[in-house]
């Protein structure tokens, strides 16, 4: 099964992180900070690997469908296991949120 992921990026982070909810142009997003600079594609790149650490898989599964000039993305994880889109329900919420 694939799995569409919309997420918020957010460049020069003073850290990477992957959490937190958005309500973005393709609906409730996953925030993911990363270090790197919204230059030639490196922040683009850097969330989507870190978007596959967070979530366990590979990152040669998870590839850009949506937004590569802007913050919002919809990102595509083919392969994906059963029970992937209830982590990432789990991060945009964090512990303790509906």
């Amino acid at each position: 099964m694939d799995l569409s992921v919309p997420v918020r990026v957010k460049p020069g982070a003073s850290r990477a992180r992957v959490g937190g909810r958005h309500d973005g142009p393709h609906g409730p997003a996953l925030v993911v900070a990363v270090t790197a600079p919204p230059v030639d594609g490196r922040a683009t790149e850097a969330a989507r690997r870190a978007l596959a650490g967070a979530l366990g898989v590979r990152p040669a599964s998870v590839s850009l469908r949506l937004g590569a000039a802007g913050r919002d993305k919809l990102f595509l994880i083919e392969d994906a296991p059963g029970a992937l889109a209830e982590t990432v329900r789990a991060l945009m919420h964090g512990p303790g949120s509906p």
